[in-house]
Formats: C-alpha cells, sequence, structure tokens
C-alpha cells in the first residue's frame, strides 16, 4: 500500500469549499493539527463555534475526501474553536489543535458520561472503572465502558474480550460486549504489545473517533476509564465531551492525593463536576489469615474530600482476589458476585449514583435495591 502525504491530503482538502466564504478550507486556513501515522489521518478544522451544527457537513466531506485517497486507512476530523488569525491566509505548518469551548460532540441515545480518573497511574483505576461499570450494568442499566486510556488499554484484558470489533459500513465501529456492557478500547485494534507511538493531535483524534464513531446505541451511561494524569487526553474528554461528572480513585498515601488534587481541581477548572473520590487499597487483607495492615496509610481520601468539599464514594481493600480476576478477564463483580468486594463495589456503584441524580440531571427510573 502507497503512503499518504501530506500535500495529497491538503489538495484533496483544498477541494472542500466553505458555503458562506465561497473559499477553499485550506485557503482559508482552516486546517490545523495534520497527523499520518501508518495510513491513519487526523486533522482539525477551525470553525465559528456558533457554526458547528451547520459545518458538521463539511467536516464529513473532508473526512470522505481523505478516505479516498490510497494509503488512507482511517480519518478522523474534527471542529475546532476559530482563529481568527488564521483567516484569509494561506496554511503554514500544522498547529496543534485547539480546544472547543461551547462546540462539544453530539453523541446520540447516551444519556449520561462519567469519567473515572486518577492524578497518578498505578492507583487501580482501571479495576476500579470495570467493576463500577459492571455493577452498574448489574442494577438494569445500560451502559457502556470506553478505555481512553491511548498508550496504556487495559480493558481487552480485564474484560477478558479477544478479537476486532466489525464496521458495518466500513466508516463505523461496532463495540465488543461482555457481561453485558458494550466495550470500545483502542487494545482492540492493535497486538496486546505493540506501543502507541501518538503525539497529542493524534490522541485527540483517536478519542473524538472512539466515540463519535463507535455504534454506542442507546446508554444509560457512558463510562469513560480515563489515562492517569492531567495531558492532552484528560484535556480533549473535559473540553470537547459533555461529561456529566468525574470520579476520582487515589491510593491513601500522600503523594498519590497529591496527584489526586491535581486531577480534581482540572475537572473544576473546565466545570465538569466532581461526583467524589474512591480510596483505593484502602487496607492489604492477607488471604490466608485475614490480617489488615495498612500499607499506604488509611482514611487519606476521605480526609481529602473533607477537605475539597466533595464527596466520599467509599473505600476498596487492596486484595488478591481482586487483582487476579482481573487480570484473568473475569473481573471480581461478576465472578464472585457474593463476595464482600462486589458488595463494596456495588455500595460505590450505588453512590456514584445517586451523585449523578442529584447534580440535577435527569436519570431514568430504576431500582437500587
Amino acid at each position: 500500500m502507497s503512503r499518504v502525504t501530506e500535500q495529497e491530503i491538503l489538495s484533496v482538502l483544498g477541494t472542500i469549499i466553505e458555503p458562506e466564504s465561497k473559499k477553499d478550507i485550506v485557503t482559508l486556513g482552516m486546517i490545523s493539527g495534520l497527523v499520518i501515522k501508518e495510513g491513519n489521518v487526523g486533522f482539525s478544522i477551525e470553525i465559528d463555534p456558533a457554526r458547528a451544527a451547520d459545518m458538521e457537513i463539511l467536516r464529513k466531506a473532508a473526512e470522505k475526501a481523505v478516505h479516498a485517497l490510497s494509503g488512507v486507512l482511517s480519518v478522523s476530523a474534527i471542529l475546532t474553536a476559530h482563529n481568527q488569525a488564521a483567516q484569509n491566509k494561506p496554511a503554514e505548518a500544522p498547529a496543534k489543535p485547539k480546544a472547543a469551548p461551547g462546540a462539544k460532540l453530539q453523541i446520540d441515545g447516551i444519556k449520561h458520561i462519567i469519567a473515572i480518573a486518577s492524578g497518578k497511574g498505578g492507583v487501580g483505576k482501571s479495576t476500579t472503572a470495570i467493576n463500577l461499570a459492571l455493577s452498574l450494568a448489574k442494577k438494569g442499566l445500560k451502559i457502556g465502558l470506553m478505555d481512553a486510556d491511548i498508550y496504556g488499554p487495559s480493558q481487552p484484558r480485564m474484560m477478558g474480550i479477544t478479537g476486532r470489533p466489525s464496521s458495518p459500513d466500513g466508516k463505523t465501529l461496532l463495540p465488543m460486549e461482555r457481561h453485558g456492557i458494550k466495550c470500545m478500547s483502542v487494545g482492540f485494534l492493535v497486538a496486546e504489545d505493540t506501543p502507541m507511538i501518538w503525539r497529542g493531535p493524534m490522541v485527540q483524534s483517536a478519542l473524538t473517533q472512539m466515540l463519535r464513531d463507535v455504534v454506542w446505541g442507546d446508554l444509560d451511561l457512558l463510562v469513560v476509564d480515563m489515562p492517569p494524569g492531567t495531558g492532552d487526553a484528560q484535556l480533549t474528554m473535559a473540553q470537547q465531551v459533555p461529561l456529566d461528572g468525574a470520579v476520582i480513585v487515589s491510593t491513601p498515601q500522600d503523594i498519590a492525593l497529591l496527584d489526586a488534587r491535581k486531577g480534581l481541581n482540572m475537572f473544576r477548572k473546565v466545570d465538569v463536576p466532581v461526583l467524589g473520590i474512591i480510596e483505593n487499597m484502602s487496607v492489604y487483607i492477607c488471604p490466608n489469615c485475614g490480617h489488615e495492615a495498612h500499607i499506604f496509610g488509611h482514611q487519606g481520601a476521605r480526609k481529602e474530600a473533607e477537605k475539597l468539599g466533595c464527596p466520599f464514594l467509599g473505600e476498596m481493600p487492596l486484595h488478591l482476589e481482586i487483582r487476579t480476576t482481573s487480570d484473568e478477564g473475569e473481573p471480581v463483580v461478576v465472578s464472585a458476585p457474593e463476595s464482600d468486594h462486589s458488595k463494596r463495589y456495588a455500595a460505590i456503584a450505588d453512590a456514584v449514583w445517586q451523585e449523578l441524580k442529584s447534580a440535577g440531571r435527569k436519570s431514568p427510573s430504576i431500582s437500587m435495591e
């Protein structure tokens, strides 16, 4: 397969006409953040946010035109905020795409979206996200689970899903399904040991494509397992996705709480409600004798939640069963539904759902018993 070049892409984009000015989108300097990686193309189209709905037709036309080029496997074009300096100026070197305040993705059929986040890696965020999603599904909710950790996707292994998602039309993807949950992860598209060596714009394109181009269907809630930290992926999700709230996962130790505080403040700064904090690995329970030891401290997340004025959603122990069931693709909520761990996850899921409802959002009527 021949490799598509930047010039070929700009040339074909030069045939897309902006209806108001009657000029092409390249001449107008509307194209930015162009990235090409192994046949996968991503770019931004800078528009006036007030015209976002009208410009969706133009975005689709641009995607279609680029997709027709030889050597192109996939295309993801996103609409971003209007760049006044670029108007009436020929396109130059691709710039980093800008966030689009007020021009968020419209995802039909999904009633609510929440992010499960952490300030640092290694705190058990993905394990928490998956078991919470399964707990919510057991209550009768239609749940989707999206793995937004592009560099370290864990959903395929933890959910025990193999294979690749199918495409009914060559443009959209059908999510994978297991345990009654619809799932999507970049890990379904690449080998498990393949590193994702992508810069920020490509990550941004991949995230928006997993949301916009996946046939999620009707969902009560989409749970997004975020990557750790406060980088490009978090900013993309916070500014371009209509998040109904965020849940912060942390261990009790001071360094983890420091990073958790940064993550919480990031969501607050971009007006995403923080539904609460979960303390993971709060206590180590010996699987042989049941002895408890507070290896990372105790109740640090509870105290931090009180200090920051946000709900404390509950705590989970550090236990071998939780780890092994996740590694085997049979999370504890489904492999040991009557265990104390599953009951703890169920209680936290109840707390998350109640916080979502109490935030003033219209939720489906279900029994939480």
